[in-house]
């Protein structure tokens, strides 16, 4: 799943469709890999060509897209750097290996704008890191030469705390798994995904027979290896080796498998598939499976050998993302100023290093940050207490599939100014409030709901920090007053509550009066006498 970039660059990546802001705004366009969910809109209608790629992510759309010409797209090749003529000013593109799947690339970018790296879809291992630019790289525990000021990183399983075992550990882990089955006369592969050829060219090497790929059943994957290795394919249905598909209803299928092979009284098959979701997950992904055992939970964390499931399929860790114990050494290594998560629920905000290092305080009101957001900055001194405060002035824009960054979040952020004179203070705490400082109550609300999605925790907790507690108002609120004021404050009990209940808050309950609590005690030494 790809994201909008942000309105302040002339550029999209793997972002494409009828969406009239980004036909208009982004004048040059990018694609990652030929996975289908970076390529969803493509086509003559909908698209500002050209689009940079590689040429094998080109030659895998064209076979997909056969509408499309090889007039639409510029080559860039890894290693390869292309200067981009622009108006607002040119800028370098280098391509490099994203370790991902054939042919796929992250961009690095550097103009006006800054130096910005879009990983796409990675495996960010340390050789992959020391592929790029030197002054990027930190070496030794040393911060690098110069900085990335932005970073859109795969943070696919950025909540995952596994660590998971390299691409070549997994695959002799496979090879092994198959040694140790001699008698099995089948041996199903489920790899039948863009980026598991490497697996399907091993087995096939390893042991001297070609895979057998249904063309019938399965011919996208059989496209995709006429191209990146038509040499290990064949269509001979009698090869010890087949293709399986992974979805749907991969669990029902290799039940069915094994029930025919033990109803015929022959050895059983064996179904091995690679992937690391099924290690991630608590539950197969499969329709037909069923919550885990504890007892298959606690194998799920062995990534030395392959794990057979309840329902005999053979699981290997096989990963085309980074972990997340990746993804921390990655970015200590790179050191960027800011990182965004390409992939929803802005996961970026899991990492320990964005969390230490990635505040919108850090970024002065002249930097190119705010020009990259399309945001304008406006301060102004409030003379009452000689501070500044910030007003962000964005316009919305989403992504295609309707999922809002926190790189590309425009909201209307409310300029805050602090209460000029206190109010005075009773037994119960400060006085009532007014209805003025309800409203700067319910102003306080959206601009926090709106840092939540724009900004990042880290910062968020310390703006609260400067803001009135919800705890300090209500205690306010519900603090004994003159007899004048209870209009106003039947009115902001109200309000409260709404604010409450919208932050899904238990409302508090408020404090007795003295005069209750006096004779609440009469009546109770009154029962006593009684």
């Amino acid at each position: 799943m790809a994201i909008e970039m942000p309105r302040g660059l002339p550029f999209s990546v793997d972002t494409f469709g009828a969406n009239t802001t980004t036909k208009r705004m982004k004048r040059h366009h990018f694609l990652t890999h030929a996975h289908k969910d970076h390529t969803v809109g493509i086509s003559p209608s909908n698209v500002a060509f050209p689009i940079y790629s590689t040429s094998l992510t080109i030659s895998l759309l064209l076979q997909r897209h056969p509408q499309l010409d090889d007039s639409f797209f510029v080559r860039i090749e890894i290693g390869q750097t292309v200067i981009v003529d622009d108006p607002d000013g040119g800028f370098k593109v280098t391509a490099f290996d994203a370790n991902h799947c054939p042919g796929a690339v992250m961009f690095l970018f550097e103009g006006s704008f800054g130096n910005i790296l879009h990983t796409g879809d990675c495996r960010l291992t340390p050789e992959c890191l020391q592929s790029l630019p030197e002054k990027y790289v930190g070496r030794r525990g040393n911060a690098p030469k110069c900085c990335l000021d932005y970073v859109f990183l795969d943070c696919t399983f950025g909540k995952s705390t596994l660590r998971f075992p390299t691409k070549h550990s997994a695959i002799r882990q496979i090879i092994n798994c198959i040694w140790n089955h001699p008698d099995a006369p089948r041996v199903y592969l489920a790899c039948d995904m863009l980026g598991q050829e490497d697996i399907l060219s091993e087995v096939s090497r390893t042991f001297g027979s070609k895979i057998y790929v249904d063309k019938a059943t399965n011919s996208e994957c059989f496209r995709s290896l006429t191209v990146i290795a038509p040499e290990i394919v064949s269509q001979d249905p009698s090869s010890r080796f087949h293709i399986f598909s992974g979805f749907p209803r991969l669990y029902e299928r290799a039940s069915a498998k094994l029930a025919e092979a033990r109803s015929k009284r022959q050895s059983e098959p064996l179904i091995i598939r690679p992937s690391a979701q099924w290690y991630v997950c608590d539950d197969g992904e499969d329709d037909y499976s069923e919550s885990v055992s504890q007892v298959q939970k606690q194998r799920k964390v062995r990534f030395c050998e392959a794990v057979r499931d309840e329902f005999g399929v053979w699981h290997v860790c096989y990963s085309m993302h980074s972990s997340r114990d990746e993804l921390e050494s990655a970015m200590r290594v790179l050191s960027p100023r800011w990182v965004v998560s390409t992939v929803s629920s802005c996961r970026a905000m899991e990492l320990d290093y964005v969390k230490r290092n990635c505040f919108i305080s850090r970024f002065s009101s002249d930097d190119p940050f705010w020009k990259l957001l399309d945001i304008d900055m406006e301060v102004s001194s409030v003379s009452a207490t000689d501070t500044q405060t910030i007003t962000l002035s964005c316009c919305l824009t989403s992504a295609e599939d309707s999922v809002i960054e926190s790189s590309t979040v425009k909201k209307q952020l409310l300029s805050l100014s602090p209460e000029k004179n206190n109010l005075p203070v009773t037994l119960f705490g400060r006085a009532r409030l007014s209805s003025q400082v309800s409203d700067q109550l319910h102003e306080r609300k959206v601009v926090h709901s709106a840092c939540v999605e724009a900004l990042n925790l880290e910062e968020v907790a310390e703006y609260d920090t400067k803001q009135e507690t919800i705890e300090e108002v209500s205690c306010r609120s519900f603090s004994s007053s003159s007899s004048s004021s209870k209009e106003s404050c039947s009115d902001l009990s109200g309000e409260l509550r709404k604010l409450y209940r919208s932050m899904n808050a238990p409302v508090p309950r408020p404090l007795p009066s003295l005069m209750e609590l006096m004779n609440a005690r009469k009546r109770y030494r009154k029962s006593l006498n009684l």
